[in-house]
């Protein structure tokens, strides 16, 4: 299984109401649907099996309109031999009514039956959230073109949806702006809907999800940031594998994948494969649109003119560069201003791009651990765990000691344990002569000892404390008490010990 991680530009110059307010709508409306679908759902398939078991065993009686468009809908999307079964009285029986309804012979009654089923047909027509609300082609309402695109079926389809939403949402919001992205996604998602219904007109399958929208996202994406580096997992079974691949790799070869699975699948399959494609090429479309009309650019300048800041040109002339694909260029641009202004964090946000764009991996990685550097001096731990995660992905093995200090407090703030264990350990062995890797020997041991009851561990990282050459006369006397906890939780008599 591929999942999307992140990807090169998680950053934003303002924060992203519509994409939050979009993911807050499709929750709430989820958790106000959700468990009602799963309680009309069942009378809903049990009472639609019935009316094409009698239609198909009894296709002389009288239905109603409904009943007739959905039983002539059914039989014409499956092969005539499969029709044939379910009209036999050979096969085994469904449910009680199956077994009960093939040993009436008078047509009246059976008649009758096809009338109750038919009244319950109706009222489930009436109520049901999924057949008002969800997209049926052979049936459209109207409203159900809009609402259908916020109905989700299930957590996953939902947590998928939301994730996805995010990943393209924000980046598209923060280029658009909070008028020209909803309409965007609004209209995108009405004709990856509208393409769906295309393909198949007398489907009676109700088709509810974001999907479309946000396959939708996906093409403005695409269009937009050609180059971007998405940043993908892959697992089967115990293996993992990270990778990061330019968006004009990744996302057309999804969209060959959904062709394929609409192609092969057709209307029998759960997925609306050509609701993604339809939205796809529709959000493609649209942002080729909104780049030649100029709407971003005055988008642009409005956002800008709100939050009251620009960026400096240099670093507007080093994105457009790397944009265009002008590596070299965008690098030199950017390092001539980063000689004057040491501490631009926007500069060195899209000088890292350019360097891991260009594979020059130990420049990303220095790039990088400046980015992160300056994240945490402007108290943002989040965004400087994140940079210190892309830092360790392109191979980053020695952070300098007082900026690792800080980012294992993080992960310790976290309460991940273990890896604030681990990087504290990699800290001390990779700076063992500054004062930093007597903290983070001490803090390892503490954690191993009270947080992960492993005091073997514990008086190891005390006696690397202990027997550091770095002087450690302020911490003499915590190294001394970590020692005497950690042998006295191993089982080993403690020993006071003369350090160097």
């Amino acid at each position: 299984m591929l999942i999307p991680l992140r990807h090169e530009n998680m950053e934003g110059r303002r924060w992203p109401v519509i994409t939050f307010g979009l993911i807050a709508l499709n929750v709430l409306i989820f958790l106000g649907t959700h468990w009602k679908i799963e309680a009309q759902e069942p009378e809903r398939a049990e009472v639609r099996t019935h009316v094409l078991i009698l239609a198909a065993s009894h296709p002389e009686l009288k239905t109603s309109e409904d009943i007739e468009k959905f039983v002539d809908g059914v039989k014409s999307k499956i092969p005539e031999q499969a029709w044939n079964q379910i009209a036999s009285t050979s096969r085994h029986p469904e449910d009680g009514w199956d077994a009960q309804i093939r040993l009436v012979q008078d047509p009246e009654q059976l008649q009758s039956e096809m009338d109750s089923l038919g009244q319950r047909f109706a009222d489930i027509q009436k109520n049901s959230i999924l057949e008002n609300y969800a997209f049926v082609p052979a049936h459209p309402k109207p409203i159900s073109i809009l609402t259908s695109m916020f109905l989700h079926l299930g957590w996953l389809h939902l947590i998928g949806n939301m994730w996805f939403l995010w990943l393209a949402g924000f980046v598209l919001e923060d280029r658009w702006g909070r008028v020209i992205y909803p309409i965007f996604y609004i209209v995108a998602g009405i004709g990856a809907i509208l393409f769906h219904a295309m393909f198949y007109p007398s489907s009676i399958v109700p088709t509810a999800g974001a999907s479309g929208a946000i396959a939708a996202l996906m093409g403005g994406f695409l269009v937009r940031f050609p180059k971007l580096k998405i940043e993908m997992l892959w697992f089967a079974l115990f293996l993992r594998y990270r990778f990061k691949m330019a968006a004009y790799w990744l996302l057309p070869a999804w969209l060959f994948m959904e062709i394929s699975d609409g192609a092969l699948s057709g209307q029998t399959g759960g997925v609306a494969h050509w609701a993604h494609v339809g939205g796809f090429l529709c959000g493609a479309l649209g942002a080729w649109v909104i780049a030649k009309t100029g709407w971003e650019s005055k988008a642009n300048a409005v956002i800008e003119d709100k939050i009251g800041w620009s960026a400096d040109p240099a670093v507007v002339q080093g994105t457009e560069l790397l944009e265009a694909g002008k590596l070299d260029e965008g690098i030199s641009v950017l390092q001539k201003y980063i000689a004057t202004k040491p501490d631009a964090l926007d500069a060195y946000v899209v000088l890292r791009q350019l360097y891991w764009r260009k594979s020059d991996l130990p420049a990303h990685r220095e790039a990088t651990a400046k980015v992160c550097q300056l994240h945490l001096k402007a108290q943002d731990s989040e965004l400087a765990w994140q940079d210190f995660e892309e830092y360790k992905n392109a191979g980053g093995d020695s952070m300098p000691a007082t900026t690792w200090l800080e980012l294992c407090r993080i992960a310790e703030g976290r309460q991940d344990f273990d890896r604030a264990v681990t990087e504290y350990d990699e800290l001390a062995r990779a700076h063992p002569t500054e004062k930093q890797s007597i903290l983070a020997l001490l803090a390892a041991g503490r954690l191993a000892l009270k947080q992960l009851h492993r005091p073997t561990d514990a008086l190891r990282y005390y006696q690397a404390a202990n027997a550091s050459k770095v002087p450690h006369l302020d911490w003499e006397a915590n190294i001394q008490a970590g020692l005497k906890a950690a042998e006295a939780a191993a089982g080993v008599a403690y020993a006071p010990s003369v350090s160097s």
